[in-house]
């Protein structure tokens, strides 16, 4: 294939553009999977055609100089640009995959145990799951849907409200067997709690029941796979999302000690596609599936 003129190889344009993002060209050359003596050889390569320096390199570290930082913005920006084109293609052009964004624990407790049903009605798509606890950037293609949990509205995305989840703690009967003496939510405070990092669910439960979690002892986890693990050691009390809890609860294996179910939409799961962009056919059966099943008369609580 001849080279062009005017426009660098393309190889070498990624590497510069990985390099001068993360500033290391070891780190680049992992995320490309090529050798660190690749990523110098693109970046020399680049150098020299377009007659410039673009990194100052220090004995243990990188840095642009003023015309690389300005060339790398605009590589960037390009870079996107390409990436954005092909999602947006990929949406519409009515291919068989979709790949959807998920938080662990729901995929784990509920999502998967009823992808059977789904490839059932729809045998031609093929669904791809990324459980992930960050939020996938939908704009540049990272995910074609995505299920999000909070309050939203999120930028950049359009969001459908899906269900809002019913919070109630929960415990290990094995807790309950020591003398927990969990009779009225102010018990709670001679507890450990369960946190994840979003404390947003114990604060909603305990302002609607009106107890202080001022002085609480909190274990604070990650993952909510995490605190229901924890819980079913009998390790403290967790904030249970009943939609994720159902097999917990019916088994015996968690229990409730009080009654009050509290939902607000500062907890609750959201349809999320990218802004402005047509959705193709096995993306709009997903969606809907999801909708039914997550939505009131569904599947879930």
């Amino acid at each position: 294939m001849r080279r062009s003129s005017t426009l660098p190889p393309l190889q070498a344009l990624r590497a510069f553009e990985a390099v001068g993002r993360l500033l290391s060209f070891r780190r680049a050359g992992e995320e490309l999977l090529i050798t660190q003596s690749a990523v110098s050889h693109h970046i020399r390569e680049l150098e020299e055609m377009l007659g410039c320096r673009l990194f100052i390199r220090r004995a243990r570290s990188i840095e642009l100089t003023a015309e690389g930082a300005a060339y790398h913005n605009k590589i960037g920006k390009g870079f996107q640009l390409i990436t954005a084109a092909t999602a947006e293609l990929r949406a519409v052009a009515g291919h068989g995959m979709v790949r959807l964004s998920v938080l662990p624990s729901f995929a784990a407790n509920w999502l998967v145990k009823r992808l059977a049903t789904f490839q059932h009605l729809h045998p031609e798509i093929t669904v791809e799951l990324f459980p992930t606890l960050d939020l996938a950037d939908l704009a540049l293609g990272e995910a074609d849907l995505a299920i999000r949990y909070g309050a939203g509205p999120w930028p950049g995305v359009e969001a459908r409200l899906l269900a809002q989840e019913a919070l109630a703690p929960v415990v290990s009967p094995s807790l309950l067997a020591d003398g927990a003496g969990l009779k009225q939510p102010g018990d709670l405070l001679a507890h450990p709690l369960l946190f994840t990092r979003r404390a947003a669910e114990w604060q909603i439960w305990a302002q609607a029941v009106g107890i202080d979690l001022d002085a609480a002892r909190i274990i604070q986890l990650t993952d909510y796979n995490v605190v229901l693990q924890a819980a079913l050691n009998g390790q403290g009390v967790a904030m249970g999302r009943s939609r994720l809890i159902e097999e917990h609860l019916a088994s015996g294996r968690l229990v409730r000690p009080f009654d009050q179910l509290v939902r607000s939409a500062e907890v609750a799961y959201w349809l999320v596609t990218p802004a402005g962009r047509q959705q193709g056919a096995p993306k709009r059966a997903l969606a809907a599936w999801l909708e039914h099943e997550l939505g009131p008369g569904g599947a879930g609580p």
